[in-house]
């Protein structure tokens, strides 16, 4: 087992990444904490073996938590600002997850970091667990609004939009309007439910009507398959096809 520990001002991230953790078989979490100096202490003690840590918090930023640690846990850095990404591998972290995280995504940095961790063990787990499979009707995204962070459920998106800062989710019922670059929505969407189909948009392949040459109807909205996307796209449509 590989213990855990949580570091996050925010207590939705918290609680987000204690789901999370619950559900891997080879993660425990001893600790979740919007406290890095009580954190610090957990680790200097040697009571955990890898951390979740944020990056931006008031009394202390992950990355002076990262150099006081000095290399003693190893860490899997959480934020929503990618210009740190670059700063934490210098500072040799696991790994990088951008926020809002999405759980596929966080099952691929735990592997790795069981892999780092206890690497005469990971191929057997690995080998003898599947990976937990994302289910489209029940998992969520968080992302943060003007007043507030909403929960997005993934069945409910039919497609988002990117408008130059910031981009709207689509979903059944409303618009949803987030500060948020395409690229990173992109990273946090399973790649088996949703796909990029112009650098403008992102649809959900479930809600797909109909397909006419390089446009697609879902509900009365007709979205545009750019070329850099379209041949991908088609394979994957293609794939589908009976």
């Amino acid at each position: 087992m590989i213990r855990c520990l949580v570091v996050d001002d925010e207590p939705l991230a918290l609680h987000i990444l204690e789901d999370y953790i619950s559900k891997i078989p080879f993660l425990t979490l001893v600790k979740s904490t919007t406290n890095p100096i009580e954190a610090l202490s957990l680790v200097q003690n040697g009571e955990v073996d890898l951390v979740f840590l944020d990056v931006q918090m008031p009394e202390l930023t992950g990355i002076q938590f990262l150099k006081i640690a000095n290399g003693k846990v190893k860490v899997i850095l959480t934020t929503a600002y990618s210009q740190y990404a670059l700063e934490g591998y210098e500072l040799d972290v696991v790994d990088y997850l951008l926020k809002p995280i999405a759980f596929d995504r966080f099952y691929k940095s735990v592997q790795k970091a069981q892999t780092i961790i206890s690497p005469l063990t990971a191929p057997a787990v690995v080998a003898k667990e599947e990976a937990p499979k994302q289910d489209i009707l029940t998992d969520f995204i968080f992302v943060k609004t003007e007043h507030k962070i909403q929960k997005v459920y993934l069945h409910d998106i039919l497609f988002i939009e990117g408008l130059k800062d910031y981009i709207s989710i689509f979903t059944s019922t409303e618009r949803i309007i987030t500060l948020q670059i395409m690229k990173k929505m992109e990273e946090a969407l399973p790649e088996k439910h949703f796909i990029r189909v112009h650098k403008s948009y992102i649809v959900a392949l479930n809600k797909i009507d109909s397909i006419e040459r390089s446009r697609i109807w879902i509900k009365d909205k007709i979205i545009p398959v750019g070329d850099t996307y379209r041949d991908q796209f088609f394979k994957i449509i293609d794939a589908k096809n009976i």
